[in-house]
């Protein structure tokens, strides 16, 4: 069988791989054929031109050749390395070489054994340990041709056929070095850049700053040698220690100044190294160690909790058949507290093998990114621990929605944000029997229920929803704009609410939740309980629909209802009464708050004043002065009723205290709540109030209604026994509405009726208004009591009351409440004026 053709590509490729440049760059392909080519030209040319011998030579054209070539390549083998970025620069003797050169061979051969003598040289240094290709010492050894062939050109035009120790000779070798250093120097700037070993700026930075010392030396030692050559080649002996002191010289001088910049740069790269993310150190640390280590390719590898992870990064320019064998490399481990965290690996662009200063810094370097990457991975954890510690914050940790305080929070947000003429929906639901769930199948499988009721409500729920676990088995859906939906019992003039639109949302709830799920291998369904409230936007927090929705939960569990509205009408305590709770406490604790102000009752025929009702006011600091209808519930059904009482009685017995000095003995009259009446220690409160304003127990009238008086609780007869045995007189308020029977005043004897004023108000117009309270004043009369009729405001209603022998009234028609530091005259001008009112008035009279 024939084997196909290699085709010329293939060829190419084997050859350019042979050489080293596969897998090169066009520009440093291109580089290195124009080098190497110009070089072959220069050196051919210059064979070429005629040999002329001066006679001061001192040695034939072959021997001067074969000198030269010698000397170029022990200049170079001789030649001091330094790193520039991720290149390496030698630093070698080839102006000395040069010089003597010059002066030993004719100037054209120069070239030629320029590129011999350094390609013998670095082939050697090649095959020994620097394991340069083809390609690249076929350019080290052109450069250092094209130099040469400057430099003798140079020296040619300005010297001449001068003798060697002329002055002019001696120029024109100087110039010629100088020419052969801004020439080698020009094309290896080119190649590191070509190459994008280092920056141009650092190139033209550093090259200049370790030559120049030497070539300053090469220069001397050049003339010294053709001067001793001259004079007489013994004294060249005398060159070797010095040469010695001067390569050790340069080697001291360019290591101090490696070492300098090196640490420089490990100190910058460390500093500059951040504090982020595990990635973000790592690759900085990619970054500064080839930067600081001048490197070709650097690995890091990184343990941590989070598993094994490896970074690398190649310098830049690096081509892709040299990054996989970038050259020596040193591994070292990173540790911290004897911890291993990883590996750091540098592969060093000096082929030569690693020093132990490289190693040394490459440890250290190690060390220090060691201490970054733990504490990175230290931050991290804080940062997913705290990350953890806000999600649980506002999250239930078991179904991962949203908690009640989250719910509060964004929920009141959301709200804000929603027009105040649209209405937000709330609706509260509760697993029904989930106990016996826990119970039999265990908290496991509750957990399992409670994920997948969560899961539910999520896919039921839409985007702008809040969905929420709110308590054990408790949830909630936020609604925030709900449409107005008309249901069957919605009228047609009426205009449709958003309550059916909640309402279908709740049922669709109960049916899907009632789906039946799987958990731990157990069939079974769970039905729920909802709550629902709607809202205008703006009109209410969210708190308070949650308590509403909470309210309507209860009844639908008490009524065993999949569904229940909030209804208002069951609603004992409002927002505004527990914030009114709190303002109570401060107007109890402040002494210009509460007051009373005080409304005689008078004869309702000569309108002398016959006794004083203290009518409580709360003079509130926001919202102005309120009445009792206003505050009075939140008193009664809280802890404040025993000092707001005590505050009261206080007030009532000081103003008594007023008018009794002036010389006006009437009683004060104080309304009583009806939990007092079940409080034992209720009468020692009223006894120890009026000790201390030395007042009679007969000047205190105490009012009670009368559901309180025929109450079948035996502690509130006691307590009303107690009174009465103290002194202290009883008053029947608001006598006719409530379901009083004449045993009434048997089981609560009293010492006053006051007929209530609906029955004032209708008693002209209404037969039986006027029935109940000539019942009343009839009643008062058998059995003893003084009568009372409130309200009255017209001269009609004093005179149909005189008419039925009313003997006392109360309302506007004769004096309005008012402040007590205006009581006492208002008693004393009633008092005088009394004996000019005796006579009866007919219900025509005027007022």
């Amino acid at each position: 069988m024939t084997a196909p053709p290699v085709s010329g590509t293939g060829v190419r490729r084997s050859w350019m791989a042979a050489a080293g440049l596969a897998g090169r760059s066009r520009g440093v392909r291109t580089l290195t054929a124009a080098v190497v080519g110009a070089a072959i030209l220069v050196s051919v040319g210059g064979v070429l031109l005629p040999v002329e011998r001066p006679d001061h030579r001192p040695l034939s054209v072959m021997a001067g050749v074969g000198l030269a070539a010698l000397l170029v390549a022990a200049g170079q083998l001789a030649r001091l390395r330094f790193k520039l970025g991720r290149g390496v620069v030698s630093v070698s003797w080839g102006e000395a070489a040069f010089i003597i050169g010059y002066v030993v061979s004719p100037p054209g051969w120069l070239p030629l054994a320029t590129l011999v003598g350094a390609s013998v040289a670095w082939a050697l240094l090649s095959w020994l340990d620097e394991h340069r290709n083809v390609a690249e010492v076929a350019h080290l050894a052109a450069s250092l041709s094209l130099g040469s062939a400057g430099a003798a050109t140079v020296a040619r035009v300005i010297g001449g056929n001068a003798p060697v120790l002329n002055v002019q000779t001696q120029g024109a070798l100087v110039a010629g070095a100088l020419a052969y250093l801004l020439i080698t120097f020009g094309l290896a700037a080119l190649t590191l850049t070509v190459h994008r070993d280092a920056a141009t700026a650092q190139i033209f930075a550093r090259i200049p700053y370790a030559k120049i010392p030497m070539f300053v030396g090469n220069v001397l030692v050049g003339l010294g040698a053709v001067f001793a050559l001259l004079r007489g080649p013994i004294w060249l002996v005398a060159f070797l220690p010095g040469l010695w002191l001067l390569q050790r010289t340069y080697r001291f001088h360019l290591r101090a100044e490696e070492e300098r910049r090196m640490w420089e740069s490990f100190a910058a790269a460390t500093a500059a190294m951040p504090a982020g993310s595990e990635s973000d150190v790592a690759a900085a640390g990619l970054r500064g160690a080839l930067d600081v280590f001048g490197a070709r390719r650097v690995e890091i590898e990184v343990r941590g909790p989070g598993g094994e992870h490896r970074y690398a990064e190649d310098g830049p320019g690096q081509d892709a058949y040299l990054s996989g064998l970038p050259g020596p490399a040193i591994t070292r481990s990173m540790a911290i507290a004897g911890e291993p965290i990883g590996e750091i690996t540098v592969w060093l662009a000096d082929p030569t093998l690693p020093a132990p200063r490289d190693e040394a810094a490459i440890s250290a370097y190690g060390d220090a990114l060691a201490a970054a990457l733990h504490d990175a991975s230290v931050q991290e954890q804080l940062t997913e621990l705290r990350r953890r510690v806000d999600h649980d914050d506002v999250h239930d940790r078991l179904t991962g929605l949203r908690n009640r305080a989250s719910l509060l929070a964004d929920g009141d947000e959301l709200v804000r944000g929603v027009q105040r003429d649209r209405h937000i929906g709330l609706l509260l639901l509760d697993i029904k029997g989930f106990r016996e769930v826990n119970g039999t199948l265990g908290h496991r499988c509750g957990d399992q229920v409670l994920k997948q009721v969560a899961e539910r409500l999520t896919d039921l729920s839409r985007e702008t929803d809040l969905v929420a676990r709110t308590g054990d088995d408790e949830f909630a859906i936020l609604v925030p704009a709900i449409t107005a939906l008309a249901d069957s019992a919605t009228p047609r003039h009426e205009t449709p609410t958003p309550l059916p639109m909640a309402v279908r949302r709740a049922r669709e709830l109960v049916e899907r939740i009632a789906i039946p799920m799987e958990v731990s291998g157990v069939r079974m369904a769970v039905e729920i309980a909802v709550g629902v409230v709607v809202a205008r936007a703006g009109r209410v927090e969210l708190g308070e629909l949650v308590r509403r929705a909470s309210l309507a939960l209860d009844e639908a569990k008490q009524q065993e209802l999949a569904i229940a509205t909030y209804d208002a009408g069951r609603d004992a305590v409002t927002t505004d009464e527990l914030a009114l709770l709190a303002e109570l406490q401060d107007a109890l604790a402040a002494d210009d708050q509460i007051v009373l102000h005080l409304q005689p009752s008078v004869d309702l025929i000569t309108a002398a004043p016959t006794g004083v009702e203290a009518l409580v006011r709360w003079r509130h600091p926001r919202r102005g002065q309120l009445s009792p209808g206003d505050f009075i519930r939140v008193v009664e059904h809280t802890e404040l009723l025993t000092p707001f009482t005590r505050r009261v009685l206080d007030l009532a017995l000081s103003a008594a205290a007023g008018w009794n000095k002036a010389g006006i003995d009437l009683p004060v009259s104080v309304n009583v709540s009806a939990r007092s009446l079940l409080d034992r220690g209720f009468p020692g409160q009223v006894a120890e109030a009026l000790r201390q304003h030395r007042t009679p127990a007969s000047s205190l009238v105490l009012e009670i209604t009368e559901s309180v008086a025929v109450s079948d609780q035996p502690i509130v007869d006691d307590i009303l026994a107690q009174l009465r045995d103290a002194g202290v007189q009883l008053s029947l308020d608001d006598f006719g509405t409530g379901f009083s029977t004449l045993s009434m005043v048997t089981r609560a004897p009293v010492d006053e009726i006051k007929i209530d004023r609906s029955f004032v108000d209708d008693m002209i117009d209404s037969p039986a208004a006027e029935a109940v309270v000539r019942g009343a004043v009839e009643l008062g009369a058998r059995l003893g009591v003084r009568v009372v009729a409130e309200g009255v405001e017209t001269t009609e209603q004093r005179a149909a009351l005189i008419e039925l022998r009313c003997p006392n009234a109360q309302g506007y028609h004769f004096c309005k409440p008012m402040p007590a530091d205006r009581i006492v005259q208002a008693l004393t001008q009633l008092a005088d004026a009394a004996p000019n009112n005796i006579r009866p008035l007919r219900a025509d009279d005027a007022s």
